[in-house]
């Protein structure tokens, strides 16, 4: 029998991706790389657990799930979290911080300083600009504030970001431009909490970072004139199918592959909970593969209306 590995999850710094798989076990991802596994047939998906506690029922769950959490672990790992505002005892500092993904597309949020800008790469944030720096609660209330006052969400659908990073503008300062007339706004604002020191506008630009940087890719077009466009994006993985292909660009959980067929995205949240294995020869060969479902990748979604 094959050996298998469980995969937990993407992680990002500054020096890139990284695979972890269950046991500390780490892959660096750095461009270029071939990637390449199979589900062995026969595997079920079995829930993550929360909290880094396995689910005791080892629930299975279904293959399109980004969680890869039955109901229980879902609504523990959710009460725990800073995201679910129900610790407000944290001592740590806390960051603001506008983030831009696309045209019109632009997100406020925070994140603790001792995290730095992992969270801006988690969430694949082509750019980004803090805002102010102070407790966690101080931070709590600048969110809902600007929420409120500037029509902007805490959160953006990974779909809705796919769907325009091959169509970015060409230069950091064409990037950062929706982000630093929104800094301007939000910090012109009354009522932030006295306790939260408003800090620059610097924008900080990841396409390079991601390698989505330069000019506009077209299906086929290597890497350094920019993000080859995706035909599509894996579904979810099933037993008895495989990926294979060179890694182009990677963006928050996302690994874009160039296959035989074309530039695939596999979103890494898919491969939580599966126990995985070596690719079959098929995906391993040069150009790869894959063998799991793929959908249409979809274009210019969810652009926001009126944010200025």
């Amino acid at each position: 029998m094959a050996q298998v590995w469980r995969c937990s999850g993407l992680r990002w710094s500054q020096d890139g991706p990284v695979l972890v798989w269950d046991g500390g076990r780490r892959s660096a991802l750095g461009r270029g790389k071939s990637v390449a596994f199979g589900v062995p047939d026969g595997t079920v998906r079995t829930c993550v657990g929360a909290r880094g506690h396995g689910c005791p029922r080892r629930t299975a769950v279904p293959g399109r799930s980004t969680g890869a959490r039955c109901e229980e672990c879902a609504r523990l790992d959710r009460a725990h979290s800073v995201a679910a505002d129900t610790i407000a005892d944290d001592p740590r500092p806390y960051r603001v911080y506008l983030a831009w993904f696309g045209p019109g597309m632009v997100k406020v949020g925070i994140t603790a300083v001792e995290r730095g800008s992992a969270r801006l790469l988690e969430q694949g944030a082509v750019c980004f600009s803090w805002l102010g720096t102070g407790p966690l609660m101080a931070a709590r209330r600048t969110e809902e504030l600007l929420r409120a006052a500037l029509g902007v969400p805490d959160r953006i659908p990974y779909a809705d970001k796919r769907a325009v990073r091959s169509e970015l503008p060409r230069t950091a300062e064409g990037r950062a431009a929706e982000l630093v007339e929104l800094h301007g706004r939000a910090v012109a604002l009354t009522g932030w909490p006295e306790s939260l020191a408003r800090e620059p506008c610097l924008p900080v630009d990841h396409a390079t970072v991601f390698g989505i940087a330069g000019t506009p890719g077209t299906s086929g077009d290597s890497g350094a004139e920019g993000l080859p466009v995706a035909f599509g994006e894996v579904a979810e993985l099933v037993p008895g199918g495989a990926v294979g292909g060179e890694l182009v660009a990677a963006a928050g959980p996302d690994l874009h592959l160039a296959t035989a067929r074309g530039v695939v995205v596999l979103d890494t949240r898919l491969m939580t909970g599966w126990e995985l294995c070596p690719a079959p020869e098929t995906a391993t060969a040069p150009g790869g593969g894959h063998g799991f479902p793929v959908r249409e990748l979809r274009r210019n979604a969810g652009f926001q209306d009126g944010l200025f």
